[in-house]
């Protein structure tokens, strides 16, 4: 999985039962500084939703997008399995940087 993928898994993770094409887009621009386009986005999305990552479900119409509904994105099993074996992997290979060799200032 790349770098992206991995960052719209997070925001899925994170944004719960709310994680729907703008509301991903918005988390990676206000939690990572990443300005990423909607297309992007729902490609992004699409790819997770086609390995098992991700599930979607399309919400109730609202009068506020004109009658249009939205795709929600929750994990699946397999979504979450995965994203806590990257979050582990990663802290183990960090754990093992030795504190001189980052400075943090």
């Amino acid at each position: 999985m790349g770098e992206f993928e991995e960052l719209v898994l997070v925001a899925v993770a994170s944004l719960l039962r709310e994680a729907y094409g703008v509301s991903v887009m918005k988390y990676l621009s206000d939690e990572a500084g990443r300005n990423v386009n909607i297309s992007a986005i729902h490609q992004g999305l699409k790819r997770l939703e086609a390995k098992g990552l991700v599930t979607s479900y399309v919400g109730g119409a609202t009068q506020v997008r004109g009658g249009r509904s939205k795709r929600f994105f929750q994990l699946t099993e397999v979504g979450q399995s995965t994203l806590k074996q990257i979050m582990e992997l990663k802290i183990k290979l960090y754990n093992k940087v030795p504190d001189y060799s980052i400075k943090l200032t």
